[in-house]
């Protein structure tokens, strides 16, 4: 087995994944890796270039462009993209409504599956998304799959945007987290889907106290091994 840990997050848009895995990074002392913000970005690339996600020349070409780099500051992911840093409008509608269209292109998640391998593969990390567990790290020591109800992380949403976006709609936010479901549970690449031996955290009645809780119950008997 390897000597380092790997913690695979994956779930539903809203569902606190990245709440979680840096809550849990920062108890552990492990290295918190954002992947979906990573698809963000491109997705933030594509839109400020007009690329259209159907021209495989376009895409080819612009992933050639596009270079991420992750700063961490108090467990806090910092993104730039081509040496900008762009945490902030990644977050934004417009990439929310267009991430999940470039995050099922192939060629997109190949190049950002070879990024995040290599970034497990010396320390012990916790990464979230929606393919960790099963296209990024299949062999990951430690699955979990959240879920939560659809109401609840629509409204969990509205809270995060509300202070940028004064003028969103929880009815905006519910469809546009239904049509990122469908987008990414029917996507040929690496559809999300629930690993067989992923762990179900359903946290829609949960504090992030009590799922932290829950998650350090699955890793502690794996850091006893060590």
């Amino acid at each position: 087995m390897d000597s380092h840990i790997v913690v695979a997050i994956d779930g539903y848009s809203s569902c606190g994944k990245s709440t979680l895995a840096k809550a849990l990074a920062r108890e552990l002392h492990f290295i918190y890796v954002d992947s979906g913000a990573m698809y963000r970005a491109v997705a933030l690339y594509f839109i400020r270039n007009q690329i259209d996600p159907n021209n495989n020349s376009q895409v080819l070409e612009a992933l050639k462009n596009i270079h991420l780099n992750f700063h961490s500051r108090d467990y806090e992911t910092h993104v730039t993209l081509n040496d900008e840093e762009v945490s902030s409008e990644i977050r934004l509608m417009p990439v929310s409504e267009n991430v999940s269209t470039v995050a099922a292109i192939k060629e997109v998640r190949h190049e950002m599956v070879k990024q995040q391998q290599r970034m497990g593969r010396s320390k012990n990390i916790v990464m979230d998304g929606r393919d960790i567990g099963t296209a990024v790290f299949p062999n990951a020591q430690i699955k979990i799959f959240m879920t939560a109800d659809p109401k609840v992380r629509a409204e969990r949403r509205l809270r995060e945007l509300l202070p940028k976006n004064p003028t969103i709609t929880l009815e905006e936010i519910f469809e546009n987290l239904a049509h990122r479901d469908y987008q990414d549970t029917t996507r040929l690449e690496s559809p999300l889907v629930r690993a067989h031996d992923a762990i179900i955290l359903d946290n829609t009645d949960l504090t992030q106290q009590e799922q932290l809780l829950f998650a350090l119950s699955i890793v502690e008997p794996f850091l006893e091994k060590k």
